[in-house]
């Protein structure tokens, strides 16, 4: 079996490192790493796999098209898997801009690199070589009736500055592949949860308020109904795509749990009732809050697999309770350590002086 040699942009983020460990651990492939390092990239996330002789790391924003075409010619990769991207819908609406830089400009610069490194590839490294672009379920807007999914050829109809930048990157990575003949898959995600997810989602936010005492914020009515994906599960179906998919192909990568936010809030407080009891012998449901709803909040989103799990054979080994589960217990076993750094800000100062930058 043929080894590969993979570029992961985003590759300290939550997903990307996933995706990293799956790869070193999993496989005999090499991997090269190019991150920016911003705000939600972690070393620490990486740290599994970075003594790795397969594993590089090279700092690099995928706004720099200088950076990006030395990285490429470097390290001459079979499989650019682009994860790099700004993600938090909040964020996005308080400051639109470097979603429209690092989302769009980020991915248009990235194809452009791609392109002319693929243009140049002899026959047989071109029949192998894929540009697979990792998406997200935001772009077709939400659902209205309980029976609908999204699927492959659901229209895009994104609601917030976020999922518009992500639906221009798609777009982007289709023009290409039509245009420049660059051999392309895209995948459109659900939310995903898991360890070493940072704490401004909801997930990791409501589990280390609760332990700290804090109130749970919950939007609106906590109604908003969205598909959960254990974040191992998704790093596998991502490589089989990046390995394994026709180029030109998309597919929708889900979890088959659709869950309302107080469900999940609910569930997360049963869960640490149950494994990290508060001292006054309280349900930590006594601290859930609900807040002033944010502008343009989707309501329902959730999607069919039945194409990814059909054709490549995948398919989510976690349920919403054991994934929870497993979740809860990595997030008490890192509160001290993983947690405290990403919280106090100490995991900036790793990424000083890194070696290979």
């Amino acid at each position: 079996m043929s080894t590969h040699k993979i570029i992961v942009t985003g590759g300290a983020g939550f997903i990307g490192s996933a995706v990293v460990r799956h790869i070193i651990q999993n496989t005999e492939d090499h991997v090269c790493v190019v991150d920016k390092l911003t705000y939600a990239a972690n070393l620490e996330n990486l740290a599994p796999v970075a003594d790795n002789s397969r594993f590089l790391f090279r700092k690099a924003d995928i706004c720099d098209s200088a950076a990006i075409h030395a990285v490429i010619q470097e390290f001459q990769p079979d499989i650019i898997m682009h994860l790099a991207a700004e993600s938090h819908v909040d964020r996005s609406i308080d400051g639109p801009g470097e979603f429209i830089r690092t989302n769009i400009v980020g991915t248009y610069t990235l194809l452009e690199c791609a392109r002319k490194y693929f243009q140049l590839l002899p026959e047989e490294k071109k029949a192998k070589f894929r540009f697979h672009h990792i998406s997200t379920d935001e772009v077709y807007g939400d659902l209205e009736g309980p029976e609908d999914f999204f699927r492959e050829d659901t229209p895009y109809a994104p609601s917030s500055p976020y999922s518009a930048s992500k639906a221009a990157s798609d777009h982007l990575v289709r023009a290409w592949m039509r245009t420049f003949a660059l051999p392309s898959v895209i995948t459109n995600c659900s939310n995903n949860y898991g360890p070493y997810h940072f704490p401004e989602k909801l997930i990791p936010l409501m589990i280390l308020h609760a332990l700290d005492g804090k109130e749970l914020p919950v939007y609106g009515a906590g109604l908003q109904i969205r598909d959960w994906l254990y974040v191992e599960d998704h790093a596998k179906a991502l490589y089989l795509v990046a390995t394994g998919a026709e180029a030109g192909s998309s597919y929708n990568i889900g979890g088959h749990n659709e869950k309302t936010n107080m469900e999940v809030v609910n569930f997360l407080c049963e869960l640490l009732d149950e494994l990290s009891p508060r001292k006054d012998g309280k349900s930590y449901k006594e601290q859930i809050i609900h807040v002033k709803d944010r502008p343009g909040h989707d309501l329902r989103y959730a999607i069919d697999p039945s194409k990814i799990m059909r054709e490549l054979g995948w398919k989510p080994e976690e349920t919403f309770e054991s994934g929870m589960r497993k979740t809860v217990l990595w997030y008490l076993e890192h509160k001290n350590s993983w947690c405290a750094n990403v919280l106090n800000g100490s995991y900036k100062m790793e990424r000083l002086g890194t070696g290979n930058e």
